[in-house]
C-alpha cells in the first residue's frame, strides 16, 4: 500500500475538523428555525433533527461551550457571530458539492445530496472556492460543458471502471481507453 495513502498527517486531520456532522446539523437548525419561525428552542430543534429532547440539550450545551451559541432572556436560541459562519460554511459548502456532483459529475440528485450531506462539514473554505471556480469554468460556456458531459459518457462506456488501479494514477485515462484518455478537449 501507498505510503501516501496511509500518511497519519492526513487521515488524522478527520479528527482535527473543528466541527463534527452533528454539530454543524444543530448550527443550521437553529438558523433556519429562527429564520422561518424568528425563534428556536431546544425543542424545536430536536423535532426537527428528529432527536429526543435531550440529546438535543446536551448537542446544544456543547455549541454554548463552544461559543457557537447563546441564550436570549427568553431562553431562545440565538447563533453566536462565530456559530453563523460555521453554518454558513456549511451550508455552503453543502451546495457546492451537490452541484458539483449532480452538474457535472452527472449523478443522481438523491445521490448527490446525501454524498454531499457526509462532507459538508469537512471540506475546506479553499476548495470549496476552488470547485465553485472550476463548475463556473466548466458550465459558464455551452461548448465546454457539452465537452464535459461528452468526457462523463466516457465513465458510462468504461463501465463505471473508475476506481484506481494498483500503480495507476488520476491522470492515466480512462481505463476502457488507455490508448485514447478522455480529455475534454477531444486530443
Amino acid at each position: 500500500m501507498n505510503k501516501m495513502i496511509n500518511d497519519a498527517s492526513y487521515w488524522r486531520e478527520f479528527d482535527n475538523n473543528e466541527i463534527t456532522h452533528s454539530a454543524a446539523h444543530y448550527l443550521m437548525a437553529i438558523d433556519s428555525l429562527r429564520g422561518r419561525l424568528g425563534y428556536a428552542r431546544v425543542t424545536d430543534v430536536a423535532e426537527m433533527l428528529e432527536v429526543s429532547r435531550g440529546a438535543a440539550s446536551m448537542s446544544v450545551t456543547q455549541l454554548k461551550k463552544r461559543g457557537w451559541v447563546t441564550e436570549d432572556p427568553n431562553r431562545f436560541l440565538l447563533l453566536t457571530e462565530e456559530g453563523a459562519e460555521k453554518a454558513r460554511l456549511v451550508e455552503d459548502n453543502f451546495r457546492i458539492l451537490s452541484d458539483f456532483f449532480e452538474k457535472v459529475l452527472g449523478v443522481s440528485k438523491d445521490l448527490a445530496m446525501a454524498d454531499a450531506c457526509k462532507m459538508e462539514h469537512l471540506m475546506s473554505l479553499e476548495t470549496g472556492r476552488r470547485m465553485v471556480w472550476l463548475m463556473r469554468y466548466i458550465l459558464s460556456s455551452e461548448k465546454r460543458a457539452s465537452e464535459v458531459c461528452e468526457v462523463m459518457k466516457c465513465f458510462e462506456e468504461c463501465g463505471g471502471e473508475a476506481a484506481i488501479q494498483d500503480g495507476e494514477s488520476v491522470g492515466d485515462g480512462c481505463p476502457a481507453q488507455r490508448k485514447r484518455p478522455c480529455v475534454l478537449n477531444g486530443d
